[in-house]
């Protein structure tokens, strides 16, 4: 069983969606992160920089690990799955991981952070990470005119960017002139296992501050 410590971000929703795909027995941990649950010594001991997601595997001695991308990397070596053996394959996937890791994400973040949460709206700020998002965005979709996926496969790189690319609008980043990455997104999306693992924990839920609300998936 693996314990996943997670909120309703796309860096939590990533590795949900990793279990949910490669069919994993595991236990949701909510840490919501308005709480400051994530900077408590319990969940410090589990992740040192205090972010989600963190997962525990209690099959494999307990072994902690946090960085979304890293658990990714675990997860499809645990399961077997969307990470090929093939040497110039299994690359391929990293890159693309490590692309998201580096530029989407952090990029992506900065868009949402300065477009909807800021307190003061500053526009060459906004400006700034928006236009970068979306030239993120024309990166995939060149990828993709040419490739069904990322790294030709469905792999763990589909589903560290798909939870980012779904908020483009929250990022305030259109789309409509991207066909390639509207159709990839309309793609993964219609996984049923994309769409669980997008719903953990479910937005709605109000876990116990003390001992958070356990949810039994696989």
């Amino acid at each position: 069983m693996i314990d996943l410590y997670t909120w309703t971000t796309p860096n939590g929703r990533k590795v949900s969606i990793a279990l949910e795909e490669m069919g994993l027995a595991y236990r949701v941990v909510p840490v919501p992160l308005k709480t400051g649950a994530q900077k408590t010594p319990d969940f410090l001991a589990i992740n040192p920089n205090g972010r989600i997601p963190a997962i525990v595997d209690r099959d494999n001695g307990d072994f902690a690990v946090f960085e979304s991308g890293a658990i990714l990397i675990y997860l499809a070596e645990k399961s077997g799955k969307f990470l090929p053996s093939e040497t110039k394959a299994r690359s391929v996937v990293i890159q693309w991981l490590m692309w998201q890791m580096g530029g989407l994400g952090p990029m992506h973040g900065q868009a949402n952070v300065f477009n909807r949460y800021f307190p003061e709206k500053i526009p060459a700020v906004i400006d700034r990470y928006q236009t970068e998002t979306k030239r993120l965005f024309s990166v995939m979709d060149a990828r993709l005119a040419t490739e069904p996926f990322l790294a030709g496969d469905y792999s763990i790189a589909d589903m560290a960017c798909w939870p980012w690319v779904m908020q483009h609008d929250w990022a305030g980043v259109p789309i409509d002139d991207l066909p390639h990455l509207q159709r990839w997104l309309a793609t993964v999306g219609a996984r049923p296992a994309v769409q669980r693992g997008a719903d953990v924990p479910a937005p709605l839920v109000q876990p116990d501050v003390e001992t958070g609300r356990i949810l039994v998936r696989g």
